[in-house]
């Protein structure tokens, strides 16, 4: 049975088409997330989905060699009508998927399991989702974790789109500073004999009210030589106005880097728990205020939070906490185990969020994003590893005052 398409087919499309992540190179970051999936369900297959206008494309997959599909037999067609998992235990004995050739099939698909892949903004790209060979359904931790994981892709895929725009933001402005000198030549020197002249032209055509062809003359060839300074100028200043005010600029505002880092903590706990690895939350106690996109961020601590949780071994322990150090300050610990097992997370943090070259190969592409958005926010990131005590990584940010409004409001409350 074909899916029908969602009320918002054209919005979706274009947010999907916005990522410009169709058709391109596998990434260690999603080939790891739908490793983690089919492990954690104990499935033969996972894909990362994406939904196309006519096809679903995968954008990582573990258990299956077929890398686009028609539309019209995608399972995750239908799951992108929901806004939760879609679970079909027996596809023969589901009307909309009985006869699909993917299930009639030598081994065909008999179950699935497709969580939507939501954008901040409501719209459902694709799917994270598992498959088997034979009949079956998910316990609850595992319906947690696949729904979590699914966030996971989502957040890589909207902040590279924000990481990739504040890139361009920052060159235009890299490029005004350069002209900047340019431009004060420009407007205080040149441009300003040709005002005068102009001015004074108009002025006498005002009193007299005679035209003067010797001023007129000389007026238009000094406005004719500098017809181009006056398109520079304008120029200048559509783009100083323009330059940092698109539609995937940063949303900064006052915000709890407290509440932001507890709301991260629990998108990632149901991951932790398939690992058996223990979150410790110490994220709590005061507030601390400061300047962010709490939608960016939080994506961002996640991703931090998520890469702890891959490269820490099974039955290992991670401690989260906020407190204030030159700043309000993210901690994040990747503790050593008791017989000697250690995380893998050090190197990964070095390269990806601190070396952070301009385009860091491998699995640590996700990790240098999350440092761009840190960068934008001027947080400062600090990283240690000691035999015995694991990987420290410290995220400060500049603190924010409140103002006096939002004081008296507290106050008030309390």
């Amino acid at each position: 049975m074909k899916a029908p398409l969602p009320d918002n087919e054209i919005e979706r499309l274009a947010a999907l088409y916005s990522l410009d992540i169709l058709d391109s190179p596998p990434e260690k970051d999603f080939d790891d997330i739908v490793a983690l999936a089919a492990g954690v369900c104990e499935t033969p297959m996972a894909l990362v989905s994406l939904v196309d206008a006519d096809r679903q494309w995968a954008k990582a997959r573990a258990g299956s060699e077929v890398a686009e599909t028609s539309r019209d037999v995608s399972f995750c067609a239908h799951a992108i009508l929901g806004r939760d998992l879609l679970i079909v235990p027996d596809a023969l004995e589901d009307a909309r998927f009985a006869d699909n050739p993917a299930v009639t099939g030598v081994d065909g698909v008999r179950f699935y399991a497709g969580a939507p892949l939501l954008t901040t903004d409501g719209f459902a790209l694709g799917t994270l989702c598992v498959m088997d060979t034979v009949p079956r359904t998910l316990d609850v931790e595992q319906q947690q974790a696949l729904r979590a994981l699914a966030r996971q892709v989502t957040a890589q895929l909207e902040l590279r789109r924000y990481a990739f725009a504040l890139a361009n933001t920052t060159a235009r402005l890299q490029e005004l500073e350069r002209r900047k000198d340019d431009l004060a030549g420009l407007v205080g020197g040149e441009l300003r004999s040709s005002l005068r002249l102009m001015s004074a032209y108009l002025d006498r055509l005002g009193d007299t009210g005679y035209h003067d062809l010797e001023m007129a003359d000389l007026v238009g060839r000094a406005t004719a030589a500098h017809v181009r300074g006056f398109r520079e100028l304008i120029d200048h200043l559509t783009t100083m106005a323009d330059a940092g005010l698109g539609g995937e600029s940063l949303h900064m505002r006052q915000c709890d880097l407290t509440r932001v880092t507890q709301r991260a903590v629990e998108a990632v706990r149901p991951i932790a728990a398939s690992k058996h690895i223990w979150i410790l939350n110490q994220a709590g106690g005061p507030s601390l205020p400061i300047i962010a996109d709490p939608v960016r961020l939080e994506q961002v601590l996640t991703h931090l939070l998520f890469a702890a949780v891959k490269y820490t071994p099974e039955g290992g322990r991670v401690r989260v906490g906020t407190e204030m150090e030159s700043g309000p300050t993210v901690r994040l610990d990747d503790m050593d185990l008791p017989d000697g097992l250690r995380p893998d997370l050090f190197p990964h943090l070095y390269y990806g969020a601190i070396a952070n070259p301009a385009d860091v190969p491998g699995p640590d592409r996700g990790l240098a994003v999350a440092k761009r958005i840190l960068d934008a926010h001027h947080a400062t990131v600090a990283l240690s590893d000691r035999p015995g005590d694991g990987t420290s990584l410290h995220v400060v940010f500049p603190y924010a005052q409140m103002n006096p409004a939002d004081l008296i409001k507290d106050l008030a409350v309390a």
